[in-house]
């Protein structure tokens, strides 16, 4: 090696140094001895079970999601990542008992709306939650009502997203969806439900083609992965016991759910959202709000049943000033 080759190697070797000793420097890191896991954790309920769940972002306004289904999971909210960190809010996911990160006893008698309801308030103090934001959606909707009529002291505001007090209404409701779209498509629908078909290949097209790219979600196929993941991991044995084939067709045990005349005992500050194309009735998103003495609705005029993704600056507006006006 001559002279020149020497110090240009001795400079890089300096140079390295330097930048190491600068990374090392530099680097923000904890200083508590906890290993992280970036925000996941299994939460213990009752008998023995445990529930995933994982938190976003780090802020005094905290949220906890209830999915969908029953049968989902926390896929479909990955969307608010985009959104609710950047605006001053921590939420949490957590996929209920039986559903894709969840321990999974596939036992009919755990499901029930009432166990659903307590295994809320175990996630809620396995994370320390008190004066939270609960918001639930779908199937979710049902259980954030039933947990604000149990517990509704532990929440600072309640987001009730397309979900009436009643399943009754909401299945009439889809029936006459179903009696728009086309005769021949209708006609087809008929025959395997007939036949109590409902898993027929044809069946399913129609219902994923036709009925929910209408009142679903209203964005071009396919739609954005985390919800096409949903339909991956779905479990369809908890959601064929408590709801039944569809939501035209609603004969699992939420048939007879109705919470209309207790909605009205729910002080917790809210906000009911609906959609015009929702599968659900966006009137009684509105008339639900008005029967509550804190409550106030929203209905997007483009959205279906998924409106966090086919209106979803709208929504995501709608629930920050929410979240953060009071």
């Amino acid at each position: 090696m001559n002279r020149r080759s020497f110090i240009l190697s001795g400079a890089g070797a300096l140079t390295m140094a330097a930048c190491t000793k600068s990374e090392h420097a530099t680097a923000a890191l904890p200083t508590d001895g906890r290993i992280r896991s970036g925000g996941a954790r299994m939460i213990e309920i009752e008998g023995g079970y445990r529930v995933w769940t994982k938190k976003v972002g780090d802020a005094p306004i905290k949220l906890l999601l209830l999915h969908g289904g029953p049968g989902v999971d926390h896929s479909y909210f990955e969307c608010f990542e985009d959104f609710l960190p950047q605006n001053g809010i921590e939420f949490y996911y957590y996929d209920q008992l039986d559903s894709t990160y969840s321990d999974k006893p596939n036992d009919p008698k755990l499901w029930t709306v009432e166990r659903f309801r307590e295994e809320v308030e175990a996630v809620r103090k396995g994370l320390g939650l008190e004066q939270f934001y609960l918001l639930g959606h779908s199937w979710g909707g049902i259980l954030a009502i039933e947990y604000a009529l149990a517990y509704q002291e532990h929440l600072k505001g309640l987001i009730i997203s397309n979900m009436p007090p009643g399943v009754r209404s909401a299945e009439a409701y889809a029936r006459t969806l179903r009696a728009e779209l086309p005769q021949e498509t209708q006609a087809t629908l008929e025959k395997y439900e007939r036949e109590g078909k409902f898993d027929a290949p044809e069946y399913s097209q129609i219902m994923m083609d036709v009925f929910y790219t209408r009142h679903l979600c209203r964005l071009p196929r396919p739609w954005p992965e985390p919800m096409e993941r949903i339909f991956r991991h779905f479990n369809r044995d908890i959601y064929n016991y408590m709801q039944g084939p569809n939501v035209m067709h609603v004969t699992g045990t939420l048939k007879d759910w109705d919470r209309w005349a207790d909605v009205p005992r729910i002080r917790t500050r809210t906000l009911t959202i609906g959609a015009k194309y929702d599968e659900v009735p966006p009137e009684d998103m509105r008339k639900m709000a008005t029967l509550m003495p804190n409550a106030r609705a929203w209905i997007s005029d483009k959205g279906a049943h998924m409106t966090m993704y086919d209106d979803q600056l709208a929504y995501v507006r709608t629930l920050i000033d929410f979240l953060k006006s009071s």
